[in-house]
């Protein structure tokens, strides 16, 4: 594996490679890609109902500069992936209740889409990091399929073990919203958001979110998509047991400000992962606050460069 740089200063020269599309049997995946084709693959794997630019384009372009091809991708159910508009969508009872019935695909699903995606771009394996929902994707790629996965990082996320990783009751209660059908509204319920789930004492960057924000809107919102994919989340088995089969290099960042997922997630992936490492970030919610993106790309790219020891 091709040695890391230093952590590059923020004026990179860009390298996205503008939004494509992937066949992955019956569904179409946007993706974008970041620096060196010729480099390490590094697969990034969005939350719930998150669009593929919530890794931001800053973000990306810094986490190339160390070596490796970035690829960012929309989720099945988002942005402007295939929308699964056949699939009945759950009943807030059923999610409350985590219903099986009321889950169209399940997680497992959705980290079989990304091998189709690997094998879209035809990589053998790849360096997969997700965070929250996206956590909990790429646990199931680096468990259901070992040998696509160079190495894992967990962000934010937990094992689906109820008793750990919780969200706080008013947390809980927000992910069942109705979302604004109308942009101006969109906007406002976005900042909203980050405003309850986001890390405190950082800045809130309210112009940037903004902006982002709006971009989302014209990029498609599809509220019954987040649905489904919530349902894939409340029914998903716990997989503890099944995390100890992992054996690639991995890394678990989670903030102990969370009041999404709490940090006892974090901790308890951290725990069931032989040879993991956990980092704790002080004052860090349910999100990627700029000023932490130094310590998260130099512990993605510290735990990447493992895989190649």
């Amino acid at each position: 594996m091709r040695a890391f740089m230093p952590i590059a200063a923020p004026d990179l020269t860009p390298t996205a490679s503008g939004e494509r599309m992937a066949h992955v049997g019956e569904l179409r995946l946007c993706y974008e890609t970041f620096g060196d084709p010729a480099a390490p693959p590094l697969l990034l794997v969005m939350g719930l109902s998150a669009q593929m630019i919530l890794w931001d384009e800053d973000f990306c372009e810094l986490l190339a500069a160390q070596g490796v091809w970035v690829i960012r991708f929309d989720n099945r159910d988002v942005g402007r992936s295939t929308i699964v508009r056949e699939a009945p969508v759950p009943k807030r009872w059923q999610l409350l209740t985590r219903d099986p019935r009321g889950a169209a695909y399940s997680l497992d699903d959705m980290a079989a889409d990304v091998v189709g995606l690997l094998d879209h771009l035809e990589i053998g394996a790849a360096h997969v990091v997700g965070v929250s929902m996206g956590g909990m994707i790429a646990q199931l790629v680096a468990m259901n399929h070992p040998d696509r996965t160079l190495s894992l990082v967990s962000i934010m996320s937990t094992t689906g073990n109820r008793r750990v990783g919780y969200p706080s009751p008013r947390m809980a209660l927000r992910l069942l919203r109705t979302v604004p059908r109308d942009r101006a509204g969109y906007i406002a319920d976005h900042i909203e958001t980050y405003r309850a789930i986001g890390s405190k004492g950082f800045n809130f960057e309210e112009e940037h979110k903004r902006e982002r924000a709006g971009r989302c809107f014209d990029r498609g919102i599809h509220p019954a998509g987040s649905a489904r994919q919530l349902a894939a989340v409340v029914t998903a088995p716990d997989r503890t047991p099944r995390l100890a089969q992992i054996t690639v290099p991995t890394t678990v960042i989670h903030g102990d400000g969370d009041p999404l997922i709490h940090v006892s997630g974090g901790r308890a992936t951290a725990e069931a992962i032989p040879g993991a490492k956990l980092l704790i970030l002080p004052g860090m919610g349910h999100d990627l606050p700029r000023e932490l993106w130094p310590q998260i790309i130099d512990a993605i790219v510290q735990n990447a460069s493992l895989a190649a020891a």
